[in-house]
């Protein structure tokens, strides 16, 4: 059977993968799951129908959304992820010695669910004793919680849905209320081909809360163009002000897209990006 599954962007242009079969098929309070087998790219998460990562390439953004802000900060015992159901992110957070705690929360237990039962090696560090898993609301998580973390990760969908509060000013301001005196922010900020309206817009918004905010990137084959951006936004530090270079050297050969290079080379932004900030 020729079966193939597509994602359709807004500028009529579209990523098409050929599949095997679908795994699970359901619907959250929130939002569609679904879980497809593909021939090339190994198990495919969808929400919404949109793709949020194959097993092949996951590792090209997990690795770029937590390994950035925590080798730029020169302590991160406390780590916050605000969604990231999918428990990669949280996978590579866990893997610093450095981190005595990280709190996940998501606000979709059944993508928690769903994942440990079909993706096991992205939910991997769902039993990690530094790990505390909460099912809450992100918003309401960091409104409660005042100058706690010293690095927060926003892993999240598109502004849509239950993501939509997470891109807001007023969000931002709780993020910044949240972290310690020296605290990082760090969340997915959309593509600068496809989605400069968003992005202008969440980087206006962090910079009325942050006095710095920047940009970097990583190239994930299954999100629209294949170039994707981060947003970076910090209380006190650049990212190359004392990052951790030896703790770097010490885990890039375990990881597959990050490392020394990348860490200083994923902020170097073309001209039609820089324009967006």
């Amino acid at each position: 059977m020729d079966l193939w599954f597509t994602e359709k962007y807004e500028n009529n242009t579209a990523l098409s993968i050929k599949i095997k079969k679908t795994l699970y098929s359901g619907k959250s309070p929130f939002q569609k799951i679904d879980i497809l087998e593909s021939e090339d790219l190994g198990r495919i998460l969808l929400l919404d129908d949109f793709i949020m990562l194959t097993e092949a390439h996951e590792f090209a953004y997990h690795e770029m959304i937590a390994h950035v802000p925590l080798f730029a900060h020169p302590n991160p015992e406390k780590v916050l992820i605000i969604g990231g159901g999918d428990g990669g992110t949280a996978r590579e957070v866990v893997k610093h010695d450095v981190v005595k705690k990280c709190v996940m929360c998501e606000i979709d237990g059944m993508v928690v669910e769903k994942s440990k039962e079909y993706l096991p090696t992205v939910a991997s560090a769902f039993d990690n004793p530094k790990l505390d898993l909460l099912i809450d609301d992100g918003i309401k998580y960091i409104k409660e919680n005042k100058d706690t973390f010293d690095v927060i990760i926003i892993d999240s969908t598109d502004p849509i849905g239950p993501a939509e509060g997470l891109f807001k000013q007023e969000f931002y301001k709780q993020v910044f209320n949240c972290l310690k005196d020296d605290g990082i922010m760090v969340a997915q900020a959309e593509n600068p081909y496809y989605y400069t309206d968003i992005q202008k817009d969440m980087f206006d918004n962090l910079k009325a809360v942050f006095p710095i905010v920047t940009m970097y990137l990583s190239f994930i084959p299954f999100y629209p163009s294949g170039m994707w951006s981060f947003a970076f936004a910090s209380k006190k530090y650049k990212y190359n002000d004392n990052p951790r270079i030896s703790d770097i050297e010490n885990m890039e050969k375990t990881l597959k897209y990050f490392n020394n290079d990348i860490f200083y080379g994923c902020f170097a932004l073309p001209n039609f990006a820089k324009v967006v900030l």
